[in-house]
């Protein structure tokens, strides 16, 4: 499926910012399920400094600097992109999961890069209740595909999708205290449980294509960013990609942005600011619009 995925992100102060300094992960990457067409970033103010990069994960990501006083800072985003469904080898799915630790696989190369994904981040910290949660997906022997699958449908179904119950400063152990969170929480809480079962999984950033309800149109601005994880699969060197916020195996709807190692490395806008305001709003506003279908 083709898509025009446009992310609008403003902050307004009550008194002037000197400068700002930011950094956003806000265009989707090449991939090989993934083609992108065109992309583009822009900031309001223009910046006295700007420049695309390529992080350490292979991510994109926009710096700027805006040295111009302002009252309003807009991050403006717009891509077109055609989306497959990933596939995965049958027979990497089939592994039992504790041969899908990178630990077991010392000879393969990219298990090195894997083992990264591994240890503990600031925001998927390794909860002992996440290990114990996971414990009951985690079968001696199950395949690792299924293993996988399994702790996905768990989360959606025990876990409240519930904007407010939770916070930026959420930590595992409050998700699983609380029963409830967004999918930035759900991933995060996958990731520990994953984590501390061995296995090597990644954070990922990006945009899910929403169906409005039946006989509704589309409202622009009514999607939002969206998150999600991958799975390292050793025998194929695939990363199997779910999302517990929708149970279900990533698919064509999903847009991919970046990845890391949990939310903080490819926030899609994140910076320091300059400036005496004592209040400041955040806008944000996201549309992934189908266009006609695309192969690749």
């Amino acid at each position: 499926m083709r898509y025009r995925v446009i992310h609008r992100t403003s902050y307004e102060y009550d008194a002037d910012v000197s400068d700002s300094f930011g950094i956003a992960h806000v265009v989707p990457r090449e991939l090989p399920w993934q083609q992108v067409h065109s992309r583009g970033v822009v900031i309001e103010p223009v910046p006295a400094d700007t420049t695309d990069d390529v992080d350490g994960y292979g991510n994109l990501s926009t710096y700027y600097h805006v040295t111009e006083a302002h009252r309003r800072l807009g991050v403006n985003a717009e891509s077109e992109v055609t989306v497959l469904a990933p596939a995965y080898d049958p027979a990497a799915l089939a592994q039992p999961w504790e041969a899908a630790r990178p630990l077991v696989h010392r000879d393969l190369s990219d298990a090195w890069a894997a083992a990264e994904f591994v240890v503990e981040s600031p925001k998927a910290q390794h909860a002992a209740a996440a290990r114990e949660y996971a414990a009951a997906s985690f079968l001696p022997g199950r395949a690792i595909g299924d293993a996988v699958v399994d702790l996905t449908h768990r989360i959606f179904r025990d876990f409240r999708y519930d904007g407010k119950a939770t916070t930026v400063t959420s930590t595992v152990a409050d998700v699983l205290a609380a029963r409830a969170g967004v999918c930035q929480d759900f991933a995060h809480l996958a990731l520990a449980c994953l984590r501390t079962h061995g296995l090597a999984a990644r954070y990922v950033s990006g945009y899910l294509a929403t169906q409005p309800p039946p006989g509704k149109e589309r409202v622009f601005g009514a999607d939002a960013s969206h998150a999600w994880l991958a799975v390292w699969l050793p025998l194929s060197g695939e990363w199997l990609a779910v999302d517990p916020t929708n149970d279900q195996v990533v698919g064509d709807r999903h847009v991919t942005t970046a990845w890391g190692r949990d939310y903080g490395d490819v926030a899609p806008v994140k910076g320091v600011i300059f400036t005496e305001a004592k209040r400041s709003t955040l806008r944000v506003a996201v549309d992934v619009a189908p266009l006609e279908s695309a192969v690749v």
